[in-house]
């Protein structure tokens, strides 16, 4: 039932903050900024990759639709709010120090915004679903997912160019913004503070096409 959910997940492309790979050494300033950034940018990737496994561990056809809403509810409440997180770390961090360098930040910080509100109303829908009625749950689910293919696809130009150049360069040498993989016990995505086992292959993002940068 939740299978068509879990599969636009993976289908996502990896959060694109969620870096690997380095190459020439960047400016000290630039560095700087990344680590900043970076420093604040993994608790949310773990959180984003926690839930996005809560789902993808809900995807039995015997699963009951009030535990499947229950934690599709939480994973999307949690993932809009690592969002809003990633959106202040870049705010915080001020402007990068590169050329249009307020103009990119600004930018990145609204798609951040606004993938964060994106998850807050996904979570509203799986909340207003009928779980008394399979059939009625099963169709709301499809057109969560037909929703969460659109999030994964739109609005990643101001985050693409954030990690482009040197800013992006150094973002990539930064751990914290490495890919993280998800842990601690299933029954997560029932609490903002939950770690599900299950290391998803993906995560949801805003963006489809950021996964092979870096």
């Amino acid at each position: 039932m939740n299978k068509k959910l879990a599969a636009a997940l993976s289908g996502g492309a990896v959060l694109v903050l969620a870096l690997s790979g380095c190459s020439d050494d960047s400016d000290n300033k630039v560095n700087d900024w990344a680590k900043k950034v970076c420093d604040q940018v993994h608790p949310q990737l773990q959180k984003i990759a926690n839930a996005n496994a809560s789902i993808q561990q809900q995807t039995s056809d015997n699963s009951k639709p009030a535990d499947v809403q229950e934690t599709d509810s939480a994973a999307f409440k949690q993932i809009s709010q690592a969002y809003k997180a990633l959106g202040s770390a870049v705010e915080s961090a001020g402007p990068p120090p590169v050329d249009d360098g307020e103009t990119t930040q600004k930018e990145a910080v609204k798609e951040l915004n606004a993938s964060s509100a994106a998850y807050a109303k996904l979570q509203e829908k799986v909340d207003a679903l009928d779980t008394k009625d399979q059939g009625k749950f099963a169709d709301g689910l499809k057109g969560i997912a037909d929703e969460l293919n659109k999030i994964s696809t739109n609005g990643d130009q101001a985050l693409k160019k954030l990690q482009s150049g040197e800013v992006g360069t150094a973002m990539a040498k930064q751990e914290g913004c490495q890919k993280p993989t998800a842990s601690a016990s299933p029954s997560a995505g029932k609490s903002d503070d939950s770690e599900p086992s299950t290391e998803p292959s993906k995560e949801a993002s805003p963006s489809a096409s950021a996964s092979k940068k870096a």
